[in-house]
C-alpha cells in the first residue's frame, strides 16, 4: 500500500470538481471521462497490434514487401515503443501525465495518417516508426493516470478491470476488423480509423484527466534512452538479419555496439540518482515478479499473434476476413477473462495469478503444437490450445500491470509503468524477431533437402511469408512448401510454449506463496 508520504509528494495541479478545460466537473464524472479517454486510447492500441498482422498478406501483395520488411512493418512500432516508453513515463512525471497523455494521443492520430497514406514499405515502416513514438506516449501514461485516479483498492480494481477488457476487445477483434476492412474498404483504413478516434480521445482526456506529476523529476535520462535505443535496436536489427557473424561483415560493429550499450545503460541506470530504469526497484519481489510476468507474455502470445495469420492463410488456405474470425479463438479470451483475474488477484495475490496465467499460455501453445502437426488441421482441432493460450493470457494480462504499479510508491507511478510496459515491448520487439528467425530456419530446414544456395534463401523467405505459389518457380509443389511451413510453425510453437512455462516458474519462485 502507499504510504501517507507519497500520497503528500504526488499532488496533482488540478482537483476534479475544482475545474478543468470544459468548467467545473464532480469528481466520479472526471474519472469517468479519464477512464473513458484512457479505455479509448488502449482501444487504439489494441487494435493497431492485433489488425495490422492479418493485413500483412495484403501488404506483401499490394506494397511488394518481402519476409524481412513484413517483419520490420510490426517490429518498426514495437522498437520504438520500447526505446521510448521509459523516457516517456520520466516525461509524464516530470512535466505532467496528462499533458503528455494528450501530446501522445494527437501525435498517434497524426502518424495513422501518415501510415494510411504510405506508397511503400519503406514509407509505411518509417510511419510506424513514428506511430511507435506516440504511442509509448500513451502506453507509459495510461497506467499511471489510472494508478493515480483510482486509489481504493477495489475502485482501482475495477478501472483496471475495464481497461482491460477494452484493451482486449482491441486486441481480441483486431484480426477480424483488420480482415473486414481489407474486404470491405482497403487496407489504408486499417490505419485511418485510428485518426477519427484519435479526435474522441482527446475531448475525454481534457474534459477528465486529473494532471499530476512527481514532485521530484528533475531531468530526462538522456544517456539512459540513448544507450537502451541502441542496445535494443542492435539486437533485434541482427536476429532480423537472421545470418551468422563474421569478423569482416560490417554487423560485427553494431553487435559490439549494441553489446556496449547494454552495459553502458546498466552502469548509467545504477549510478544516476533518478533513473528512468531504477534497477533498485528489484528488490521488491512485487515489482520483479510483475515484470517477469510482463516479459513472458511477449516471449510467447503476442510475437505468435503476428504469424498465426500466415499459417491460417497459407496452410489451412482461409482468406482474410475467415482467418480474421479464426483468431478470434486466440484473442477473444483476453476480452472476457480479465475481470475474473482482477478477483483472483484480489482474493489469491500475483503469486497465484501471475504463474498459473503464463502455465496456461505455456498448456495451450504445446496444444495447438499437436493439433497444427496433424494431417486433420483445421480451426476445429486448433481450437482447444487457441482458447486456452488465451484464457492466460487474460489472466496474466491486467494482474501484472496492476501488481507493477501497486508495488512502488504513487509518485514512481510513471517510472513504474514505464518499466512494465517497456519489459513488455523489449521482449515483443525481440521476440518477434526470434520467432521469424525460427519460422524461417524450420521452412529453410524442410525445403533444403530440394533447394540449395542463394535459391533456397530467397525461397525460404517468400515461403515463410505465405506466399506457397513461388514453390513453382524453384520446381517443387504448393505442397512440399506448405508441409516446409508446417515444420516452421512447430519450432515456433514449441519455443512459445516452453518459454511461457519457464517464467511461470521463475515468477512463482520470485513472487513466493501469495506475493503479497
Amino acid at each position: 500500500m502507499p504510504s501517507k508520504l507519497g500520497d503528500l509528494q504526488d499532488i496533482p495541479d488540478s482537483l476534479p470538481g475544482s475545474g478543468s478545460d470544459h468548467g467545473p466537473i464532480d469528481r466520479k464524472t472526471g474519472n469517468s471521462l479519464a477512464l473513458a479517454a484512457v479505455c479509448l486510447s488502449a482501444l487504439m492500441l489494441g487494435l493497431e497490434i492485433s489488425s495490422i498482422p492479418s493485413i500483412l498478406p495484403t501488404l506483401e501483395r499490394v506494397l511488394g514487401a518481402d519476409f524481412r520488411q513484413l517483419q520490420w512493418i510490426m517490429n518498426a512500432y514495437t522498437v520504438a515503443m520500447t526505446t521510448c516508453l521509459m523516457a516517456m513515463g520520466t516525461l509524464a512525471d516530470r512535466f505532467g501525465r496528462k499533458r503528455v497523455f494528450l501530446i501522445g494521443v494527437t501525435a498517434f492520430g497524426a502518424a495513422s495518417l501518415v501510415c494510411g497514406l504510405a506508397p511503400s514499405a519503406p514509407v509505411l515502416i518509417a510511419a510506424r516508426f513514428l506511430q511507435g513514438l506516440s504511442a509509448a506516449a500513451m502506453l507509459a501514461c495510461q497506467t499511471a493516470v489510472l494508478s493515480h485516479q483510482f486509489r481504493d483498492g477495489r475502485e482501482r480494481g475495477t478501472a483496471f478491470g475495464w481497461w482491460g477488457i477494452v484493451f482486449g476487445f482491441g486486441l481480441g477483434f483486431g484480426p477480424l476488423i483488420g480482415g473486414v476492412t481489407v474486404a470491405a474498404l482497403s487496407w489504408e483504413w486499417v490505419f485511418l480509423v485510428h485518426v477519427l478516434l484519435a479526435l474522441v480521445a482527446l475531448g475525454l482526456a481534457r474534459a477528465g484527466v486529473v494532471e499530476s506529476r512527481d514532485p521530484h523529476a528533475r531531468r530526462v535520462d538522456g544517456p539512459g534512452i540513448a544507450t537502451l535505443s541502441v542496445a535494443v535496436f542492435s539486437l533485434v536489427y541482427l536476429i532480423t538479419r537472421g545470418q551468422p557473424l563474421q569478423w569482416d561483415d560490417p554487423a560485427s560493429l553494431l553487435a559490439l555496439a549494441g553489446a556496449v550499450s547494454f552495459v553502458a545503460f546498466v552502469v548509467v541506470e545504477t549510478r544516476a540518482a533518478r533513473p528512468m530504469f531504477d534497477f533498485a526497484a528489484f528488490r521488491n519481489r512485487r515489482f520483479a515478479g510483475a515484470l517477469l510476468g510482463s516479459s513472458a507474455m511477449n516471449f510467447s502470445f503476442w510475437p505468435f499473434v503476428i504469424y498465426l495469420p500466415i499459417y491460417f492463410q497459407a496452410v489451412l488456405g482461409y482468406d482474410s476476413v475467415t482467418a480474421g474470425l479464426a483468431l478470434l479463438a486466440y484473442t477473444l479470451p483476453t476480452l472476457v477473462v480479465p475481470p475474473l483475474a482482477e478477483r483472483l488477484l484480489l482474493r489469491h495475490g500475483p503469486g497465484l495469478v501471475i504463474p498459473l496465467g503464463l502455465f496456461t499460455i505455456g498448456a495451450g501453445f504445446l496444444l495447438m503444437r499437436l493439433a497444427a502437426a496433424g494431417a486433420e488441421a483445421s480451426w476445429l482441432t486448433l481450437l482447444p490450445g487457441c482458447i486456452l493460450a488465451g484464457t492466460g493470457l487474460g489472466l496474466t494480462n491486467t494482474p501484472v500491470t496492476n501488481t507493477a504499479t501497486g508495488a512502488l510508491p504513487p509518485e514512481r507511478a510513471g517510472m513504474a509503468s514505464g518499466m512494465d510496459m517497456s519489459a513488455r515491448m523489449i521482449a515483443l520487439a525481440v521476440n518477434i524477431a526470434l520467432m521469424g528467425f525460427l519460422l524461417l530456419q524450420g521452412v529453410r530446414s524442410g525445403l533444403g533437402p530440394l533447394a540449395q544456395g542463394t535459391a533456397l534463401d530467397a525461397l525460404a523467405e517468400a515461403v515463410a511469408a505465405g506466399n506457397l505459389a513461388v514453390a513453382g518457380a524453384a520446381d517443387l509443389t504448393e505442397s512440399i512448401a506448405r508441409q516446409a511451413l508446417v515444420r516452421g510453425f512447430d519450432g515456433v510453437m514449441l519455443y512459445g510454449g516452453l518459454c511461457a512455462w519457464a517464467f511461470a516458474g521463475a515468477s512463482r519462485l520470485v513472487l513466493g506463496r501469495n506475493g503479497r
